[in-house]
Protein backbone atom coordinates (compact mmCIF):
# COMPACT_ATOMS: atom_id res chain seq x y z
CA UNK A 1 0.00 0.00 0.00
CA UNK A 2 3.43 2.33 0.34
CA UNK A 3 2.53 5.24 -2.19
CA UNK A 4 -1.00 4.64 -2.41
CA UNK A 5 -3.07 8.43 -2.23
CA UNK A 6 -6.79 8.55 -1.66
CA UNK A 7 -8.45 11.88 -1.30
CA UNK A 8 -11.01 12.36 1.12
CA UNK A 9 -13.80 15.21 -0.04
CA UNK A 10 -15.78 15.74 2.81
CA UNK A 11 -17.23 19.14 4.16
CA UNK A 12 -17.13 18.00 7.67
CA UNK A 13 -13.50 18.17 9.20
CA UNK A 14 -13.88 15.99 12.26
CA UNK A 15 -15.09 12.92 9.55
CA UNK A 16 -12.15 13.66 7.23
CA UNK A 17 -10.00 13.13 9.97
CA UNK A 18 -11.23 10.44 11.39
CA UNK A 19 -11.90 8.38 8.05
CA UNK A 20 -8.12 9.82 7.17
CA UNK A 21 -6.70 8.31 10.47
CA UNK A 22 -8.02 4.91 9.88
CA UNK A 23 -6.51 4.80 6.34
CA UNK A 24 -2.86 6.14 7.66
CA UNK A 25 -2.89 3.25 10.23
CA UNK A 26 -3.57 0.70 7.15
CA UNK A 27 -0.64 2.10 5.61
CA UNK A 28 -2.10 4.86 3.14
CA UNK A 29 -1.30 8.72 2.32
CA UNK A 30 -4.06 11.14 2.47
CA UNK A 31 -5.10 14.13 0.85
CA UNK A 32 -8.16 16.35 1.94
CA UNK A 33 -10.64 18.50 0.68
CA UNK A 34 -13.56 20.61 2.21
CA UNK A 35 -15.43 21.15 -0.89
CA UNK A 36 -16.48 19.54 -4.10
CA UNK A 37 -14.66 22.06 -6.27
CA UNK A 38 -11.35 22.22 -4.40
CA UNK A 39 -11.54 18.12 -4.19
CA UNK A 40 -11.60 18.73 -7.99
CA UNK A 41 -8.36 20.72 -8.02
CA UNK A 42 -6.41 18.25 -5.79
CA UNK A 43 -7.69 15.17 -7.72
CA UNK A 44 -6.77 16.65 -11.17
CA UNK A 45 -3.87 17.76 -9.54
CA UNK A 46 -2.35 15.03 -7.51
CA UNK A 47 -3.52 12.34 -9.21
CA UNK A 48 -4.96 10.37 -6.16
CA UNK A 49 -5.43 6.41 -6.50
CA UNK A 50 -9.06 6.55 -4.87
CA UNK A 51 -11.30 9.15 -3.86
CA UNK A 52 -14.08 9.14 -0.64
CA UNK A 53 -16.30 11.85 -1.53
CA UNK A 54 -19.52 12.61 1.12
CA UNK A 55 -21.67 13.18 -1.99
CA UNK A 56 -23.49 15.90 0.24
CA UNK A 57 -21.53 18.53 -0.68
CA UNK A 58 -23.18 22.22 -0.73
CA UNK A 59 -21.17 23.52 -3.34
CA UNK A 60 -21.21 21.10 -5.85
CA UNK A 61 -23.33 17.90 -5.47
CA UNK A 62 -21.77 15.12 -5.41
CA UNK A 63 -23.57 12.83 -8.54
CA UNK A 64 -21.99 16.45 -10.27
CA UNK A 65 -18.49 15.98 -8.94
CA UNK A 66 -18.66 12.09 -9.99
CA UNK A 67 -19.46 13.03 -13.79
CA UNK A 68 -17.45 15.76 -14.05
CA UNK A 69 -14.10 13.38 -12.61
CA UNK A 70 -15.14 10.97 -15.32
CA UNK A 71 -15.64 13.23 -18.32
CA UNK A 72 -11.96 14.44 -17.39
CA UNK A 73 -9.19 11.78 -18.58
CA UNK A 74 -7.04 12.53 -15.66
CA UNK A 75 -9.54 11.21 -13.09
CA UNK A 76 -11.81 8.72 -15.63
CA UNK A 77 -10.48 5.50 -14.12
CA UNK A 78 -10.25 7.04 -10.55
CA UNK A 79 -12.25 4.64 -8.39
CA UNK A 80 -14.96 6.53 -6.17
CA UNK A 81 -16.38 5.58 -3.07
CA UNK A 82 -19.80 7.67 -1.38
CA UNK A 83 -19.65 7.60 2.17
CA UNK A 84 -22.99 9.23 2.90
CA UNK A 85 -25.20 9.88 5.51
CA UNK A 86 -27.98 9.70 3.11
CA UNK A 87 -29.58 6.26 3.23
CA UNK A 88 -32.30 6.16 0.91
CA UNK A 89 -32.41 4.02 -2.27
CA UNK A 90 -33.18 6.73 -4.56
CA UNK A 91 -29.85 8.26 -3.53
CA UNK A 92 -28.25 5.00 -3.27
CA UNK A 93 -29.33 4.89 -7.27
CA UNK A 94 -28.18 8.22 -8.35
CA UNK A 95 -24.62 7.86 -6.92
CA UNK A 96 -24.18 4.37 -8.49
CA UNK A 97 -25.29 6.00 -12.01
CA UNK A 98 -23.30 8.92 -11.63
CA UNK A 99 -20.15 6.88 -11.25
CA UNK A 100 -19.44 6.00 -7.49
CA UNK A 101 -18.40 2.22 -8.12
CA UNK A 102 -19.65 1.50 -3.94
CA UNK A 103 -22.15 3.33 -1.79
CA UNK A 104 -21.91 3.30 1.92
CA UNK A 105 -23.92 4.55 4.28
CA UNK A 106 -22.18 6.58 7.51
CA UNK A 107 -22.76 4.83 10.66
CA UNK A 108 -20.94 3.08 14.14
CA UNK A 109 -20.14 -0.10 12.09
CA UNK A 110 -19.30 1.09 8.45
CA UNK A 111 -14.82 1.35 8.86
CA UNK A 112 -14.31 -2.27 8.24
CA UNK A 113 -16.61 -2.21 5.58
CA UNK A 114 -14.70 0.69 4.14
CA UNK A 115 -11.60 -0.48 4.25
CA UNK A 116 -12.48 -4.07 2.67
CA UNK A 117 -13.64 -1.75 -0.05
CA UNK A 118 -10.61 0.53 -0.37
CA UNK A 119 -7.86 -2.41 -0.30
CA UNK A 120 -10.74 -4.25 -3.16
CA UNK A 121 -10.39 -0.74 -5.61
CA UNK A 122 -6.98 0.02 -4.57
CA UNK A 123 -4.96 -2.75 -4.52
CA UNK A 124 -6.84 -5.23 -6.05
CA UNK A 125 -7.48 -7.27 -3.49
CA UNK A 126 -10.06 -9.75 -3.26
CA UNK A 127 -12.56 -8.42 -0.22
CA UNK A 128 -12.72 -10.75 2.60
CA UNK A 129 -16.62 -9.49 2.38
CA UNK A 130 -16.75 -10.93 -0.92
CA UNK A 131 -16.58 -14.95 -0.50
CA UNK A 132 -15.90 -17.28 -3.70
CA UNK A 133 -18.17 -20.22 -2.46
CA UNK A 134 -21.96 -19.92 -2.82
CA UNK A 135 -24.38 -19.69 0.14
CA UNK A 136 -27.08 -21.43 1.15
CA UNK A 137 -30.53 -21.37 -0.07
CA UNK A 138 -33.26 -22.51 1.63
CA UNK A 139 -36.95 -21.35 0.62
CA UNK A 140 -39.91 -21.19 3.04
CA UNK A 141 -43.11 -22.53 1.47
CA UNK A 142 -46.72 -23.00 2.20
CA UNK A 143 -49.54 -23.90 0.70
CA UNK A 144 -52.45 -21.70 2.22
CA UNK A 145 -51.98 -18.53 4.61
CA UNK A 146 -52.09 -18.87 8.22
CA UNK A 147 -49.54 -21.17 8.67
CA UNK A 148 -47.06 -18.60 10.65
CA UNK A 149 -44.96 -18.94 7.51
CA UNK A 150 -42.99 -15.73 7.93
CA UNK A 151 -42.77 -15.99 11.62
CA UNK A 152 -40.88 -19.42 11.15
CA UNK A 153 -38.82 -17.63 8.46
CA UNK A 154 -37.11 -15.51 10.91
CA UNK A 155 -37.19 -17.08 14.14
CA UNK A 156 -35.56 -20.26 12.19
CA UNK A 157 -33.02 -17.84 10.64
CA UNK A 158 -32.37 -16.34 14.07
CA UNK A 159 -31.15 -19.71 15.10
CA UNK A 160 -29.17 -20.67 12.52
CA UNK A 161 -26.72 -17.19 13.09
CA UNK A 162 -26.77 -18.06 16.76
CA UNK A 163 -26.02 -22.46 15.70
CA UNK A 164 -23.50 -21.19 13.07
CA UNK A 165 -21.87 -17.86 14.88
CA UNK A 166 -18.83 -17.37 12.36
CA UNK A 167 -21.58 -17.43 9.39
CA UNK A 168 -23.44 -14.73 7.25
CA UNK A 169 -26.92 -15.38 7.61
CA UNK A 170 -29.50 -12.88 5.60
CA UNK A 171 -33.17 -13.33 5.34
CA UNK A 172 -35.38 -12.02 2.26
CA UNK A 173 -39.22 -11.37 2.15
CA UNK A 174 -40.40 -11.89 -1.60
CA UNK A 175 -43.66 -12.31 -0.37
CA UNK A 176 -46.02 -10.38 -2.78
CA UNK A 177 -48.07 -8.21 -2.84
CA UNK A 178 -46.95 -6.71 0.64
CA UNK A 179 -44.28 -8.84 2.83
CA UNK A 180 -44.25 -8.95 6.70
CA UNK A 181 -41.15 -9.86 7.85
CA UNK A 182 -40.11 -6.02 8.52
CA UNK A 183 -43.08 -5.69 10.66
CA UNK A 184 -41.70 -8.87 12.47
CA UNK A 185 -38.17 -7.61 13.12
CA UNK A 186 -38.98 -3.94 13.40
CA UNK A 187 -37.08 -2.90 10.18
CA UNK A 188 -38.29 0.73 9.38
CA UNK A 189 -35.88 1.68 6.26
CA UNK A 190 -36.78 2.27 2.69
CA UNK A 191 -34.37 -0.02 1.31
CA UNK A 192 -36.56 -3.64 0.29
CA UNK A 193 -36.92 -5.67 -2.61
CA UNK A 194 -39.18 -3.60 -4.93
CA UNK A 195 -36.35 -0.51 -4.68
CA UNK A 196 -33.40 -2.59 -5.09
CA UNK A 197 -34.61 -4.30 -7.91
CA UNK A 198 -35.42 -0.96 -9.47
CA UNK A 199 -31.39 0.06 -9.36
CA UNK A 200 -28.91 -0.69 -11.97
CA UNK A 201 -27.62 -4.34 -12.74
CA UNK A 202 -24.43 -3.10 -11.83
CA UNK A 203 -25.10 -2.51 -8.35
CA UNK A 204 -25.89 -5.97 -7.14
CA UNK A 205 -22.30 -6.87 -5.88
CA UNK A 206 -21.75 -8.80 -2.82
CA UNK A 207 -20.87 -5.77 -0.88
CA UNK A 208 -23.36 -4.08 -1.73
CA UNK A 209 -25.56 -5.79 0.22
CA UNK A 210 -22.90 -6.76 2.80
CA UNK A 211 -22.90 -3.01 3.49
CA UNK A 212 -26.22 -1.71 2.59
CA UNK A 213 -28.76 -4.42 4.05
CA UNK A 214 -29.57 -3.75 7.73
CA UNK A 215 -28.43 -5.83 9.80
CA UNK A 216 -31.59 -6.65 12.72
CA UNK A 217 -30.40 -7.13 16.33
CA UNK A 218 -31.08 -9.14 17.81
CA UNK A 219 -32.25 -11.33 15.36
CA UNK A 220 -28.74 -11.70 14.25
CA UNK A 221 -29.30 -11.29 10.48
CA UNK A 222 -29.58 -8.82 7.56
CA UNK A 223 -33.16 -7.95 6.17
CA UNK A 224 -34.03 -7.50 2.61
CA UNK A 225 -37.21 -6.28 3.39
CA UNK A 226 -40.53 -7.20 1.15
CA UNK A 227 -42.63 -5.45 -0.82
CA UNK A 228 -44.18 -2.26 1.40
CA UNK A 229 -47.34 -2.25 -0.20
CA UNK A 230 -49.46 -3.56 -2.72
CA UNK A 231 -48.70 -1.23 -5.66
CA UNK A 232 -45.07 -0.87 -4.94
CA UNK A 233 -45.44 -4.99 -5.14
CA UNK A 234 -46.75 -4.67 -8.70
CA UNK A 235 -44.22 -3.09 -9.94
CA UNK A 236 -41.58 -5.05 -8.81
CA UNK A 237 -38.91 -5.88 -11.34
CA UNK A 238 -38.62 -9.17 -11.80
CA UNK A 239 -35.90 -9.59 -14.28
CA UNK A 240 -33.77 -8.09 -11.39
CA UNK A 241 -34.18 -11.36 -9.02
CA UNK A 242 -31.81 -13.91 -10.90
CA UNK A 243 -28.60 -11.69 -10.24
CA UNK A 244 -30.20 -10.33 -6.97
CA UNK A 245 -30.20 -14.10 -5.40
CA UNK A 246 -27.39 -15.09 -6.87
CA UNK A 247 -25.05 -12.27 -5.72
CA UNK A 248 -26.86 -12.51 -2.05
CA UNK A 249 -25.79 -16.11 -2.41
CA UNK A 250 -22.26 -15.12 -2.87
CA UNK A 251 -22.24 -12.36 0.24
CA UNK A 252 -23.83 -14.74 2.87
CA UNK A 253 -23.04 -18.29 4.03
CA UNK A 254 -27.39 -19.06 4.75
CA UNK A 255 -30.42 -17.47 2.49
CA UNK A 256 -33.47 -17.95 3.56
CA UNK A 257 -36.59 -16.57 1.06
CA UNK A 258 -39.74 -16.43 2.64
CA UNK A 259 -42.67 -16.75 -0.77
CA UNK A 260 -45.11 -17.43 1.47
CA UNK A 261 -47.95 -19.30 -1.10
CA UNK A 262 -46.53 -18.04 -4.23
CA UNK A 263 -45.61 -20.69 -7.13
CA UNK A 264 -45.05 -17.76 -9.75
CA UNK A 265 -42.40 -17.52 -12.09
CA UNK A 266 -40.93 -15.05 -9.45
CA UNK A 267 -40.61 -18.13 -6.90
CA UNK A 268 -40.33 -21.37 -9.08
CA UNK A 269 -36.97 -20.94 -9.98
CA UNK A 270 -35.55 -19.96 -6.16
CA UNK A 271 -38.18 -23.26 -4.83
CA UNK A 272 -36.67 -25.85 -8.02
CA UNK A 273 -33.22 -24.67 -7.21
CA UNK A 274 -33.01 -24.58 -3.39
CA UNK A 275 -30.58 -26.29 -1.18
CA UNK A 276 -33.62 -26.91 1.29
CA UNK A 277 -37.35 -26.10 1.15
CA UNK A 278 -38.89 -25.42 4.13
CA UNK A 279 -42.62 -26.53 3.50
CA UNK A 280 -45.01 -25.21 6.37
CA UNK A 281 -48.71 -27.00 7.05
CA UNK A 282 -50.85 -26.62 10.37
CA UNK A 283 -53.59 -29.26 11.39
CA UNK A 284 -56.70 -28.26 8.96
CA UNK A 285 -57.81 -30.51 6.43
CA UNK A 286 -57.80 -27.60 3.91
CA UNK A 287 -54.80 -26.71 4.32
CA UNK A 288 -53.43 -30.11 4.13
CA UNK A 289 -55.20 -30.92 1.14
CA UNK A 290 -53.71 -28.36 -0.52
CA UNK A 291 -50.25 -28.64 0.39
CA UNK A 292 -50.74 -32.05 -1.01
CA UNK A 293 -51.61 -30.86 -4.46
CA UNK A 294 -48.25 -28.50 -3.91
CA UNK A 295 -46.13 -31.43 -3.14
CA UNK A 296 -47.40 -33.25 -6.38
CA UNK A 297 -46.65 -30.46 -8.52
CA UNK A 298 -43.16 -30.10 -7.29
CA UNK A 299 -42.58 -33.44 -7.79
CA UNK A 300 -43.42 -32.95 -11.34
CA UNK A 301 -40.68 -30.32 -11.28
CA UNK A 302 -38.22 -32.38 -10.40
CA UNK A 303 -38.33 -31.95 -6.81
CA UNK A 304 -36.98 -34.77 -4.38
CA UNK A 305 -38.74 -35.07 -0.88
CA UNK A 306 -34.99 -35.21 0.32
CA UNK A 307 -34.94 -31.56 -0.12
CA UNK A 308 -37.91 -30.69 1.58
CA UNK A 309 -37.98 -30.29 5.43
CA UNK A 310 -41.99 -30.42 6.64
CA UNK A 311 -43.11 -28.18 9.67
CA UNK A 312 -45.93 -29.07 11.32
CA UNK A 313 -47.04 -25.39 13.01
CA UNK A 314 -50.33 -25.25 15.42
CA UNK A 315 -50.57 -22.12 14.67
CA UNK A 316 -54.20 -22.06 15.65
CA UNK A 317 -55.22 -23.65 18.15
CA UNK A 318 -54.83 -27.30 19.36
CA UNK A 319 -57.84 -29.00 17.11
CA UNK A 320 -57.26 -30.89 13.79
CA UNK A 321 -55.21 -33.25 12.51
CA UNK A 322 -52.65 -35.74 13.93
CA UNK A 323 -49.02 -36.01 12.54
CA UNK A 324 -49.20 -39.34 11.93
CA UNK A 325 -52.98 -38.31 9.79
CA UNK A 326 -51.26 -35.47 8.38
CA UNK A 327 -48.53 -37.39 6.65
CA UNK A 328 -50.31 -40.15 5.27
CA UNK A 329 -52.38 -37.46 3.30
CA UNK A 330 -49.41 -35.64 2.33
CA UNK A 331 -46.54 -38.95 1.60
CA UNK A 332 -44.08 -36.64 3.57
CA UNK A 333 -42.19 -37.24 6.57
CA UNK A 334 -42.92 -34.22 8.76
CA UNK A 335 -40.00 -33.40 10.41
CA UNK A 336 -40.73 -31.03 13.27
CA UNK A 337 -44.19 -30.01 14.94
CA UNK A 338 -44.40 -26.96 16.73
CA UNK A 339 -46.86 -27.41 19.83
CA UNK A 340 -49.33 -24.57 20.13
CA UNK A 341 -47.89 -21.82 21.52
CA UNK A 342 -51.39 -19.33 22.64
CA UNK A 343 -50.36 -15.68 21.95
CA UNK A 344 -46.67 -15.76 22.82
CA UNK A 345 -45.19 -15.76 19.32
CA UNK A 346 -47.79 -13.40 18.52
CA UNK A 347 -46.37 -11.35 21.32
CA UNK A 348 -42.92 -11.98 20.79
CA UNK A 349 -43.44 -10.29 16.77
CA UNK A 350 -45.52 -7.33 18.13
CA UNK A 351 -42.52 -6.54 20.13
CA UNK A 352 -39.83 -7.13 17.61
CA UNK A 353 -38.28 -10.02 19.24
CA UNK A 354 -37.35 -13.27 18.56
CA UNK A 355 -39.44 -15.86 20.48
CA UNK A 356 -35.90 -17.32 22.04
CA UNK A 357 -34.79 -13.77 23.53
CA UNK A 358 -38.48 -13.37 24.80
CA UNK A 359 -39.14 -16.77 26.20
CA UNK A 360 -35.81 -17.90 26.85
CA UNK A 361 -37.28 -20.86 29.39
CA UNK A 362 -40.66 -21.80 26.75
CA UNK A 363 -39.45 -25.60 25.57
CA UNK A 364 -40.50 -24.24 22.38
CA UNK A 365 -37.05 -22.29 22.15
CA UNK A 366 -35.62 -26.26 22.22
CA UNK A 367 -37.28 -26.91 19.16
CA UNK A 368 -36.38 -24.08 17.38
CA UNK A 369 -32.83 -25.09 17.96
CA UNK A 370 -33.15 -28.22 16.54
CA UNK A 371 -34.65 -27.44 13.74
CA UNK A 372 -32.16 -24.37 12.74
CA UNK A 373 -29.21 -27.11 13.27
CA UNK A 374 -31.14 -29.85 11.04
CA UNK A 375 -31.84 -27.38 8.52
CA UNK A 376 -28.48 -26.06 8.21
CA UNK A 377 -27.09 -29.62 7.77
CA UNK A 378 -29.31 -30.97 5.31
CA UNK A 379 -29.15 -27.53 3.47
CA UNK A 380 -24.98 -28.15 3.67
CA UNK A 381 -24.99 -31.86 2.60
CA UNK A 382 -27.25 -30.68 -0.29
CA UNK A 383 -24.40 -28.48 -1.31
CA UNK A 384 -21.85 -31.06 -0.54
CA UNK A 385 -23.82 -33.21 -2.63
CA UNK A 386 -23.80 -31.37 -5.60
Amino acid sequence: MAGKRILIIDMEAASRSFVGAALQKEGYQTLEAASGREGLIVAWRDHPDLLIVDPDLTDLRGEILAMRLRQDARTAHTPLIALSSDPQPARIRSALEAGFAEYLVKTAQVMPALMETVNRLVVGKASSSTKQAEGRLIVFLSAKGGTGTSSLCANIATNIALYKPDKRVAVMDMVLPIGSIADIVGYQGDLNLVSIAEMPPETFTPDFFLNNLAGMKPWHFHLMAGSPDPESGNRLKVVSMADIVNSMKTAFDYVLVDVGRSLSRISMPLIETADLIALIVNTDSSTITLTKTVWEYLQIKGVEASSVYVILNRAVGLEGMTRAEAEKILKLEIKKSMPYQGSNLALANNQHQPFTQKYPDNTNVIIFREMAKEMAELADRHVRKN
